[in-house]
């Protein structure tokens, strides 16, 4: 694809004020009145206490289910009270989440756009761009109310700023270079207050920076992302008595993924033997929040590591095959139409990303802060488990920005 890049930027801009519009439509006019899941209610439920001034805590008394409250990330249920999403009695997602977010839907065209840009010039641009507006995953997610729209802008944007200040750097204009560094620190902590997998991605950005010789940057990124979350650590020591960087969600989560009932992918949901082996757990230890039995998750899911050692490393092998392919028992939730567009959109593209990707690598422009973050999207899925949902965010803009890179000529 020729194209200059005056060209391109308005193509680009095109493609995002089509994805815009392809989100609207879908949340608009397709998803509607369907039934909140667990996650949604609570992030609504915190939104409602903060719109009301009652600080970060959950809005009803009672629990739905079986469910259990934890201290979540503040991100999300912050950006939906900044919205005026949560009403109380919401039992779909409310419009104006749906509207909020396909706005920031197609933000992260725009900045796949830009990302492919940087990678392989103007034509990969326009064409990650235009795969971007309308790939089936990316249309879908702006109608939940979930955190994986937000994140994404986050850490996609955290990618653009530290390759930028990299590229900066090696061209020696240490003046641009160490604000762009800033930001991305910035937008990084930003992400881990967000959905707090985004931590993978800093030791994996630092070494990077470190072995390229960047100290200078490396203590800008990692001081601007401390500041961020710092607060937040702060706030959680006084509220849980010990130290939770950002939510007490990650003991369950390790113990959902390294159970020997684990199956490799998905989470209670889609695992009934693992939901009932939990209740087991919970009744075995009466009286303690779900706060509180944070560490208690943490340390049975080890025990169950180091007594069965051969045995973890053979659910590591499902863990990482049900990252890369799009197969798994949380899929068999969802109906037929759903996991139907969900593979066929993914597998479609794949094939594109893995020839374009070996010709990026091999490139002297290589989006290494992009493969970086997701790198660390594989790592989180690893340590805890893989979801479809955790995958869309990080790794699946960067198969784009790859198979993107088969439209142009890209410098060796």
């Amino acid at each position: 694809m020729r194209v200059d890049a005056r060209r391109a930027t308005r193509l680009i801009a095109l493609a995002a004020a089509l994805g815009l519009l392809a989100r609207l439509a879908f949340g608009l006019i397709y998803w509607v009145d369907k039934p909140l899941t667990h996650d949604e209610r609570e992030y609504l439920s915190l939104a409602l206490s903060l719109q009301n001034g009652r600080g970060f805590v959950y809005a009803e008394a009672d629990q739905p289910g079986t469910g259990q409250r934890f201290g979540r990330a503040p991100g999300y249920p912050l950006f939906l009270a900044a919205i005026g999403a949560a009403t109380g009695h919401a039992e779909s997602t409310p419009p104006r989440v749906k509207v909020a977010q396909s706005i920031l839907g197609g933000l992260i065209v725009w900045i796949i756009g830009l990302l492919a840009i940087r990678a392989g010039g103007p034509g990969p641009g326009v064409a990650a761009a235009g795969l971007a507006a309308v790939y089936p995953p990316f249309v879908w997610m702006p109608a939940y109310v979930l955190s994986e729209t937000l994140y994404s802008l986050a850490a996609l944007s955290t990618a653009l700023a530290l390759q930028a200040a990299v590229d900066r750097a090696v061209a020696h204009d240490i003046r641009e270079a160490g604000p762009l560094a800033l930001l991305a620190g910035g937008l990084a902590g930003s992400a881990v207050l967000i959905r707090p997998g985004m931590l993978f991605f800093l030791p994996l950005a630092a070494i990077w920076l470190i072995a390229r010789r960047r100290r200078v940057l490396v203590v800008a990124l990692l001081a601007s992302a401390i500041a961020v979350i710092a607060p937040w650590t702060v706030r959680n020591l006084g509220e849980h008595g010990r130290l939770v960087l950002v939510s007490t969600t990650g003991g369950v989560n390790f113990w959902i993924g390294n159970h020997p009932l684990a199956r490799g992918e998905g989470d209670m949901a889609a695992n009934p033997d693992i939901k009932r082996a939990e209740l087991e757990f919970r009744r075995a230890h009466p009286g303690l929040t779900a706060d509180e039995l944070e560490p208690l998750y943490y340390r049975d899911a080890l025990d169950h590591i180091a007594q069965r050692p051969g045995w973890w490393l053979g659910l590591l092998a499902r863990k990482a095959f049900h990252t890369i392919l799009p197969f798994g028992p949380s899929h068999a939730v969802h109906s037929t139409r759903y996991r139907v567009a969900s593979a066929a959109s993914y597998l479609a593209v794949l094939p594109f990303a893995v020839a374009g990707g070996r010709r990026l690598w091999s490139s002297a422009r290589r989006p290494a802060a992009l493969f970086l973050l997701a790198a660390s999207a594989m790592l989180s899925c690893l340590v805890f488990f893989p979801q479809e949902r955790y995958r869309i965010p990080e790794i699946d803009p960067t198969l784009i920005v790859c198979a993107g890179a088969l439209a142009g000529r890209v410098r060796p």
